[in-house]
């Protein structure tokens, strides 16, 4: 069999992997109301939009797939990779973003994406990238230790080294350079992915969809129905706003879409729904909005005992 990327298969599991996703997510929550948005781009392709809102469980649960062409690829992606310049696209992908209601319960992000860019007269050029992680508002260590368990289960059959290098660039990718702190506790990043092959690569990539829930699903089950605060629901919405500034001011996939064209409702749906900020906010130290910061978003070895109580 070639190993020429291949357009078709990919678009069937990313579709795959929206329906699943989302029966999970109604299955948590079967009473949340869903908008489903399938929507069209003017330049080319479209996608859909699958948002539940309102949910006992889920605040807002963002799942979204696209599939779109364009002439020219935006700044974003050729300025990384100045060759790219010039050469007509196709890109598809799923992103999803979870902000549950209960502020014991973290957000969690995931995607799986797939570009393809294309010159006449030269071979066409292709990447996967991808990843998932993870934002707690109040730490958990066991359920940090599960997070990273499953993302390195997930990245076993391909390397004893691909974990701990896309569990780094996940802990790079998602810091705040001007809050010197990370967004989360991490997971797994990976961009560019097409060393190994198409197949192997796009083998990897369905390992990272099919393994997410496997992650986040039992996280939510043991936290969902834990008593909270008003003063605890305070505290998650001015977290948000981190989560508010990553996206605005660093996301690739967020400036990859607007600068494309795409769709600013479906790029915009990460956004949590509430959210707050206040100047100059001090935790009380000692307490569990202090512990968050000092010792769960910092880049560390969750994997590793003696790495865990570090503070």
């Amino acid at each position: 069999m070639s190993d020429a990327p291949r357009l078709t298969p990919i678009l069937d599991y990313f579709r795959h992997l929206q329906a699943h996703i989302c029966r999970h997510l109604a299955e948590v929550d079967p009473h949340a109301p869903w908008v489903d948005d399938r929507w069209e781009r003017a330049e080319g392709g479209g996608g859909r939009s699958r948002v539940l809102k309102g949910g006992a469980v889920f605040e807002q649960a963002g799942v979204n797939f696209s599939h779109v062409r364009g002439a020219r690829l935006p700044q974003t992606a050729s300025a990384r990779r100045a060759e790219l310049a010039g050469r007509s696209f196709e890109a598809t992908g799923v992103s999803l973003v979870i902000h549950p209601l209960n502020p014991h319960v973290p957000s969690s992000h995931a995607n799986v994406r797939f570009f393809l860019a294309e010159k006449p007269g030269e071979v066409p050029v292709w990447w996967f990238g991808g990843g998932f992680d993870l934002t707690p508002y109040y730490g958990v260590e066991a359920d940090c230790v599960h997070w990273h368990e499953n993302a390195r289960r997930v990245c076993e059959p391909f390397g004893e080294d691909v974990y701990p290098r896309f569990k780094a660039g996940c802990d790079e990718y998602f810091f705040l350079k001007h809050r010197n702190e990370s967004r989360g506790v991490g997971g797994l990043f990976f961009d560019d992915l097409n060393a190994w092959g198409f197949e192997r690569c796009f083998e990897f990539v369905r390992r990272v969809g099919d393994g997410y829930l496997d992650g986040f699903g039992p996280i939510v089950e043991r936290r969902k129905d834990t008593p909270y605060t008003p003063s605890q629901r305070d505290f998650q919405l001015y977290r948000r706003g981190r989560y508010v500034e990553f996206n605005l001011l660093y996301d690739r996939g967020t400036l990859f879409g607007l600068q494309s064209g795409g769709r600013t409702e479906s790029i915009l749906m990460s956004m949590p729904p509430l959210v707050r900020w206040e100047y100059n906010h001090q935790p009380q130290p000692g307490s569990p909005e202090a512990e968050l910061v000092e010792r769960f978003l910092q880049p560390r070895d969750w994997l590793n005992p003696s790495a865990r109580h570090q503070g």
